[in-house]
């Protein structure tokens, strides 16, 4: 397993993050506790999840994955320094919680509160902020004119943000959380931020994670290139693209329990003619080169400069087993030229 620096934290987080969305609708305790020996096994120390999950989210299981992991560390409080946990607070739109409230000071320190009790922790290593207040180009909504910029109240969101920066502050010297960082926000967001936090003396943010794949390379190379400048660390999620380059859901397929039979909250938007045939021409490519479709993807995800840690995710002890053996992959230049004619061909498929 490799290592690398958690952007500024001084951190060193391995290659690999397990993300655990899964836990607690498609995945049990056991499963979890199952995963975790397994990630650990293979020197994952990196772990993220959220106040939101399980998904789809839904009220009656909101918070259930950071009480399981939260079993886990009760059981397991000898294990808490070998690990970098990462969890993040709800922005507006979800009614139950915290009435669909847009984030601010005072919700995050609402948030982180009610997260160190769920998780069994006095520390959070890494608190992140899941989505803006604003309406932000994901999700499907990086089209022309889907987010118009214009309509922003600029001022007020930034008046905000600085409510923000500092209750995140206070946590920090309160020993509560030990670094922050953003989640589905872009080079603006970004910076803002890191400005606030220069003129309200508080510690930057140390990563940002974005939906990141093949399928849906959006932030090449503008985010990425301001993480870089910046030394915040760049963290794909999705990096399978919702399992579509696994190859399960080619042909209109949806596998008995897996996650596209399940209700989604922003619908199947990146099932779209254009993914099957892109997903088809990758399948082929790691056929020729005796691998998985994912293991590919994920080989590839890992190999573009400026990433420093994927997050993976798991239903099942084989899926993790096979994702884990893709950060044993390095491909080859002439590979990541043919990945790259097929990119070329639908770089925007959804």
């Amino acid at each position: 397993m490799q290592f690398k620096s958690l952007g500024s934290s001084g951190i060193q987080v391995s290659e690999v993050c397990l993300g655990t969305m899964t836990w607690g609708i498609q995945n049990t305790q056991q499963d979890a506790d199952a995963q975790l020996t397994q990630a650990l096994d293979a020197q994952v120390n990196f772990i993220d999840t959220a106040e939101m999950y399980p998904v789809p989210p839904n009220q009656e299981t909101y918070g259930d994955t950071e009480r399981i992991i939260g079993d886990w560390l009760r059981r397991n409080s000898a294990q808490r320094g070998d690990v970098v946990l990462m969890t993040k607070i709800a922005g507006n739109g979800l009614n139950y919680i915290r009435n669909g409230r847009a984030i601010s000071g005072e919700t995050v320190t609402q948030a982180i509160s009610e997260s160190l009790h769920r998780l069994h922790t006095d520390y959070i290593d890494v608190y992140q902020l899941h989505w803006p207040n604003r309406m932000s180009p994901h999700f499907a909504k990086h089209w022309p004119n889907r987010v118009l910029p214009s309509k922003t109240d600029v001022a007020a969101e930034k008046q905000t943000m600085a409510g923000i920066v500092r209750a995140l502050g206070e946590a920090i010297n309160a020993g509560k959380i030990r670094h922050w960082g953003l989640s589905d926000d872009t080079p603006w967001g970004i910076q803002t931020y890191i400005n606030l936090c220069d003129e309200l003396n508080v510690p930057r943010p140390v990563s940002i994670q974005n939906e990141f794949s093949l399928l849906h390379a959006k932030d090449w190379p503008y985010v990425i290139e301001t993480c870089a400048f910046e030394n915040v660390a760049y963290l794909p999620w999705s990096p399978l693209a919702s399992g579509a380059l696994s190859g399960k859901y080619l042909n209109g397929n949806r596998p008995k329990g897996s996650r596209w039979t399940l209700a989604q909250r922003m619908g199947l938007f990146r099932d779209t003619p254009e993914t099957q045939r892109a997903v088809a021409e990758y399948i082929g490519l790691a056929n020729a080169w005796n691998i998985t479709p994912s293991q590919l993807a994920l080989a590839w995800c890992k190999q573009i400069d400026g990433v420093t840690s994927t997050i993976i995710g798991a239903t099942t002890q084989a899926q993790l087993n096979e994702n884990l053996a893709a950060f044993e992959i390095t491909l080859t230049s002439e590979q990541m030229q043919r990945v790259l004619d097929v990119f070329k061909r639908y770089p925007a498929p959804f």
